[in-house]
């Protein structure tokens, strides 16, 4: 199992729509196949993170493909500096 984890810093003003951006992506993942699970959070007043899981390598980079062009757009308007994506290895997980 393979994951991407990803902090953001938003915009002080933008909040707000960037939880409402995590919600809309919780709606949106759902119909995707490759993903195992998916995860939003927030660890502080304005920095988010999302957590993706996948079965495989093809899953993740597909979801990659389509996740950057669909932020692309919005960025720039909703953060304070370019999201750190990071490529991790899944050790070990617990099903719920």
């Amino acid at each position: 199992m393979v994951g991407v984890l990803v902090h953001f810093e938003s915009k002080p003003d933008q909040v707000a729509e960037v939880e409402g951006l995590l919600r809309a992506l919780a709606a949106q993942v759902q119909g995707e196949e490759s993903t195992i699970a998916w995860f939003g959070f927030r660890l502080g007043p304005s920095t988010f993170g999302v957590l993706h899981a996948f079965a495989d390598d093809a899953g993740r980079e597909a979801h990659m493909r389509q996740a950057g062009e669909a932020m692309g757009a919005t960025a720039s308007e909703l953060f304070s500096a370019a999201p750190v994506v990071d490529y991790v290895d899944i050790v070990t997980a617990v099903p719920a």
